[in-house]
């Protein structure tokens, strides 16, 4: 007994050390369906949590991320599992929820798994009341969240179908992910509502909403209905504040490519972040609604995020540039072309601002594979400097190429996953160029161009200029230099690939050199 006693604390205690990560690619999750019930006297929820699982190698057991709370009164209990309608022994510790078969689940094969549990969550579901008092329930599972309160693969790579099928007391109205297909009344307190997505999403971007709402369609953008749903509270303020996504959905379907999704909400929530990209259903702060029309960035920003993070979803965590930087860039291009050339320069000499003081402090590269707190990724690198890669890049293979390599990298990845080398790859494709250094020297490497500029007249009518980098690692890049000489000004286009160039302008008398003047390249003025 002492023997199998020691076994089981060692097997316990190596358990207990390992939680979320990337997946092992033992298993596939298909399709979840998760059954929450709600109410208005605890903040216990009673879920049932329906998995189906495809199995790639041969297995005796199946596995899921599934939170032990350590919030007093928190956490998930479960009470009952079973494969296949057949009850199955579980573990439940170390922040994984163990599964295992009577018989090895073979390669293959797809078992449908059902796990019942209640708790209370201690985070991944908000429950708590908004601005005006009313109680609300927000899901808010970004990054890895949640696996607090759902037996899931909550990891980016992994994508599956959804249901939520929440139950709740008749003044909640519910909005998820999906489309809806059921609304009914189940006794004389509650009503269900089921929203179903057919199309794979991360567990990141799953979501429902339960509030008393106003709603309103803002629109069809296409064939796609977009919806407002709002605090009853300040519903004329939210239904014209949220319109101006009717806009943002077309802008970006004749941009990039169809809209993913079958709907979308764009919803006042309570959650810890200011817009959350929810799969057709974006969630976005209570305070975002002022009727002042001031959310049409931030609703850019996450609709774009439908396109790049949602339908194609990087592969792993460091290459979250590809959701964010894709973003920020594709908002920066709407703001570009409805509002013109010199809003797009303003938004990126604002982005260079931040991403120059964030390097100040952290000296990291894009693609940062020592990264281990998830939420340290929402930073100026992933945002800003992958916003500035994408803008740089536009310039390096030209405008036809580059909208050209974006379309075919959303048609190629839909519904799927990348990283960065699938990206370039494709920009390999459509521009014909080799740009491998381009990648390497922006993403991989810390830090911009510290460049000096500096000129020396001769006697021949001749002016030397000496571009010199001062960073440790040298870039390859082009930089426009506006030249001033008396009344007179040009452009000359230098390619840089030394730690130091040297260009000879006829112009004797240059009055100034402007590095940069329409803002294409990511770089600092060396200070010395």
């Amino acid at each position: 007994m002492k023997k199998y006693l020691l076994l089981f604390f060692a097997f316990l205690f190596s358990y207990l050390l390992t939680f979320a990560g990337k997946p092992d690619g033992k298993t596939d999750v298909l399709r979840y369906e998760f059954i929450i019930r709600i109410n208005d006297s605890t903040d216990i929820i009673f879920v049932e949590a329906l998995s189906e699982v495809r199995f790639n190698t041969t297995s005796g057991y199946v596995e899921f991320d599934f939170r032990n709370s350590d919030s007093p009164g928190k956490g998930m209990k479960v009470q009952n599992v079973n494969i296949g309608g057949n009850s199955a022994k579980w573990i439940h510790a170390g922040n994984k929820l163990k599964i295992f078969a009577e018989k090895s689940f073979v390669a293959g094969s797809v078992a449908e798994l059902k796990v019942v549990y209640s708790g209370i969550p201690a985070d991944g579901l908000i429950i708590s009341k908004n601005k005006y008092g009313a109680r609300t329930f927000f899901s808010d599972h970004w990054p890895d969240r949640a696996s607090y309160y759902l037996p899931v693969t909550d990891h980016p790579s992994d994508k599956a179908k959804v249901d939520f099928i929440i139950i709740a007391p008749f003044h909640y109205r519910v909005v998820a992910s999906g489309r809806l297909i059921e609304e009914s009344n189940v006794d004389s307190y509650n009503r269900l509502t089921h929203w179903h997505e057919e199309v794979p999403l991360p567990v990141k971007v799953m979501a429902f909403g339960a509030a008393p709402f106003a709603t309103r369609l803002a629109g069809f953008a296409g064939n796609i209905p977009v919806w407002s749903w709002v605090f009853p509270e300040n519903r004329n303020e939210g239904f014209n504040d949220y319109s101006v996504a009717v806009k943002a959905v077309e802008f970006y379907q004749k941009l990039i490519g169809p809209y993913p999704y079958e709907k979308l909400a764009n919803v006042q929530s309570k959650t810890i972040f200011g817009g959350l990209e929810n799969a057709s259903c974006i969630f976005y702060s209570e305070n975002s609604v002022t009727g002042k029309g001031r959310a049409e960035g931030l609703i850019a920003h996450e609709t774009a995020h439908q396109w790049f993070g949602n339908s194609v979803t990087e592969k792993e965590w460091s290459h979250i540039w590809l959701s964010e930087g894709f973003a920020t860039y594709l908002t920066a291009v709407y703001m570009e072309m409805n509002y013109g050339r010199e809003r797009l320069e303003t938004e990126m000499r604002q982005a260079r601002e931040r991403v120059l003081r964030y390097y100040d402090k952290n000296p990291a590269p894009v693609i940062d594979t020592s990264v281990t707190n998830l939420m340290s990724l929402l930073n100026a690198n992933s945002y800003q400097k992958g916003s500035w890669v994408l803008h740089m890049l536009r310039r390096e293979v030209g405008e036809e190429n580059f909208w050209k390599g974006m379309r075919l990298y959303f048609e190629r990845f839909r519904d799927s996953i990348a990283e960065t080398n699938d990206f370039m790859n494709v920009m390999q494709e459509v521009s014909g160029r080799n740009l491998k250094q381009f990648f390497h020297q922006w993403l991989e490497v810390p830090g911009q161009p510290e460049i000096k500029i500096s000129k020396q007249s001769s006697s021949r009518g001749v002016t030397d200029i000496l571009i010199e980098q001062k960073q440790a690692y040298p870039f390859s890049f082009s930089i426009d230099l506006l030249i001033k000489t008396g009344g007179q000004e040009k452009i000359e286009t230098v390619r840089v690939s030394e730690r130091k160039t040297v260009i000879s302008i006829k112009e004797g008398d240059i009055a100034e050199i402007v590095p940069d003047p329409h803002t294409w390249l990511l770089f600092r003025e060396a200070r010395n």
